[in-house]
């Protein structure tokens, strides 16, 4: 089967949706890859490392989707790109579908790509196999951000997130006991600070205790997670719905009565965000200050780490390529309900029933078309 990696170009993402030792073990199993020129440079893989791997290097982005029956990258596709593609042609990326623009599904479906979202391949336990990958690096990363943006040149309270003799540690208040709340609770307990997590499954929070007996938890219902916001020194939304919007869990007027200096990490951002004063920033300009409080809200907030999310992505894909490739697209499809459950748009029909009924738009069950196909 014939792979391709395209160069990404949004701005500030830096990662790269396979990686060398990656491309080796497909070009072992037979598969031939074809990676744009430059793909890995943010991430710090050059092309020569990828031909020593068994890659073809392509020059545009046009010659690896019409080489590739599988095209990879990993930020949502442009439109632009989209338009690049051959119709029928299947993209796999991080979609974000829920908060994306009703343009792009409907380019999507006009084109007949197979959109299949990163994010929403979920086994039947509910786990989220892909996007855990991503989401255990973005929980590390809140703490030392957090560091940084305590500081008072950064605006913060000027207070040390470990505290030291004599002096009081910051208390981190967390939203969420998925996985990115779980990597952040550990990295911020083992920094020093005071962790309080919350979230609305008791099995989470017991699970999290076994392994963190130093932390506090509680049931994030409103009058909770408003007394918990107010005396946050640092708050981490890590709140997901998979596949929907991200609810506003923590109002403007919490946000406004925390005290100035205050930090909020929204890491739920690039499904809507959490807490209702948040609004999308890039790693140029990763901040703002509403009524005192500093914000930081960066959607790829992994692409500042390019090289370990990209191995960490590429090692989590893996799995699913190597099947794909021998059993093709949708024999692969009708055999794992996982990767079907990642599927956005297929053969010119959303497949996503929570997607359409959001945006008004006709659907279709996916096994439904993968059987007419297979009958025709």
């Amino acid at each position: 089967m014939n792979f391709g990696v395209l160069r990404e170009r949004t701005a500030f993402e830096n990662r790269v949706a396979v990686t060398p030792p990656v491309v080796r073990q497909l070009a072992e199993h037979g598969n031939t890859v074809w990676v744009e020129a430059g793909a890995g440079d943010g991430a710090m893989f050059r092309d020569e490392e990828y031909v020593r791997a068994g890659a073809h290097i392509a020059y545009s982005p046009a010659e690896v989707t019409h080489r590739a029956e599988i095209v990879l990258k990993v930020s949502v596709p442009t439109l632009e790109e989209l338009d690049q593609c051959p119709t029928g042609a299947v993209l796999m990326a991080f979609y974000h579908m829920a908060v994306a623009s009703r343009r792009l599904l409907e380019r999507l479906v006009g084109r007949s790509i197979t959109a299949i979202g990163y994010e929403v391949i979920q086994a039947d336990d509910g786990r989220l196999p892909v996007l855990a990958a991503i989401s255990e690096i973005a929980g590390q990363m809140t703490v030392p951000v957090a560091m940084h943006l305590l500081r008072s040149s950064s605006g913060g309270r000027g207070i040390l997130l470990g505290g030291s003799p004599g002096v009081p540690p910051a208390h981190v208040v967390i939203l969420g006991a998925g996985v990115v709340g779980t990597w952040a609770a550990r990295t911020a307990v083992a920094a020093g600070a005071r962790v309080t997590v919350l979230d609305v499954d008791t099995e989470k929070l017991r699970r999290l205790l076994e392994h963190l007996p130093n932390l506090s938890t509680a049931l994030a219902d409103p009058d909770t997670v408003a007394a918990r916001v107010a005396e946050a020194d640092v708050l981490i939304g890590a709140v997901l719905v998979a596949g929907r919007k991200t609810p506003h869990v923590v109002s403007r007027q919490m946000v406004e009565q925390m005290r100035p200096g205050s930090v909020i990490i929204d890491v739920a951002i690039d499904q809507g965000g959490c807490v209702e004063t948040s609004r999308p920033t890039t790693l140029a300009q990763p901040s703002f200050v509403h009524h005192g409080v500093v914000h930081y809200c960066v959607p790829n907030l992994t692409s500042d780490v390019a090289r370990s999310a990209s191995i960490a992505l590429a090692q989590a894909l893996l799995p699913f390529l190597l099947e794909i490739s021998q059993k093709k697209l949708e024999g692969t499809l009708r055999q794992r309900s996982d990767l079907a459950r990642g599927v956005y748009t297929h053969a010119g029909w959303c497949v996503c029933p929570s997607l359409a009924e959001a945006l008004g738009i006709p659907c279709r069950r996916l096994e439904e078309l993968l059987q007419a196909r297979a009958a025709g």
